[in-house]
């Protein structure tokens, strides 16, 4: 055994005042805890117990020692019950951040589910479409578009399936007409982010032949949240995610324009920081987007 168990057994059996106390409680025989705390003696070259019929007493040597030890002791057992606390179940806070339209139209209505699964946990919430360091800034997990992920320190999960796509309002279109072809585009107000490098550039291979058009208009927000209110209100043309318009599509709110058209390698992810022993609370907020969002 080494030294710091044989110092934890010695702070033990003077507690309890006998060796024979100690031995029980440890679940060990009184000789195999006498041998420990000798060694110990032998260690530090001191005598530290006087051993009688009715249990052990410190030397002077030993009541220093001791001390010291159970100093020792008491930060071992408060670490211990911590980590025994948080293998009992997730709990304490958790720090999110999440780009604003999947914040907005995903994940805030999917948290009272979480929260009901787990109520030892509370969640502090970042909206946001700008960078985050998640170290720096100290989140345990942030949700943004897998292509924006660039940190190879970090490790993503794909919680969910997105692809882009273009559409707009019928009353924008009842009074600008429709673009004919891609490259029409260039005739119309395109509605704009503002804070994404190349999020502006709109692809599409058709026929084989790769067409571009630099989304230009009187209007970008900084989030895809604020373009596709824009949308909403008949002010543009907007390329947004499918898990973003698809029920205003259905409603006949929105109208998807060139169907065959469709943005991909926009997957929805969650990144956390690469820890080799993840908190269980992260852990299981995890699972639970996946599990949520994931679609086959």
């Amino acid at each position: 055994m080494d030294i710091p168990s044989q110092m934890l057994v010695f702070v033990k059996a003077v507690e309890l005042g006998s060796l024979s106390a100690a031995a029980r409680l440890s679940g060990q025989t009184p000789s195999a805890v006498s041998k420990q705390i000798g060694h110990l003696e032998d260690h530090v070259g001191h005598r530290l117990l006087h051993r009688t019929r009715n249990g052990v007493s410190l030397t002077d040597e030993g009541r220093d020692f001791y001390e010291k030890c159970s100093d020792m002791a008491e930060k071992f057992y408060e670490a211990e019950e911590h980590i025994s606390n948080i293998s009992s179940g997730p709990k304490g806070a958790l720090r999110i951040a999440s780009s604003v339209a999947f914040g907005k139209s995903q994940l805030i209505a999917a948290l009272p589910e979480f929260l009901d699964l787990f109520p030892e946990v509370t969640i502090s919430l970042e909206l946001t479409d700008r960078h985050v360091d998640l170290e720096e800034e100290n989140f345990d997990v942030a949700i943004t578009f897998a292509e924006q992920i660039t940190n190879p320190n970090f490790i993503s999960r794909k919680i969910m399936d997105n692809e882009r796509i273009l559409c707009a309002s019928p009353d924008y279109l009842e009074r600008h007409g429709t673009p004919q072809n891609f490259d029409d585009l260039a005739n119309f107000n395109c509605l704009r982010t503002s804070n994404v490098v190349g999020r502006n550039a709109w692809k599409a291979e058709i026929d084989g032949t790769m067409h571009t058009v630099d989304a230009a208009g009187n209007f970008e927000g900084n989030s895809a949240h604020a373009v596709y209110v824009a949308a909403l209100a008949g002010l543009g043309i907007a390329r947004l995610s499918t898990y973003l318009v698809v029920d205003k599509i259905a409603s006949g709110e929105l109208v998807r324009l060139f169907p065959t058209y469709t943005q991909k390698h926009a997957d929805v992810a969650a990144i956390y920081a690469d820890k080799r022993n993840l908190a269980p609370n992260i852990r299981v907020f995890l699972d639970f987007l996946v599990a949520k969002f994931h679609s086959p």
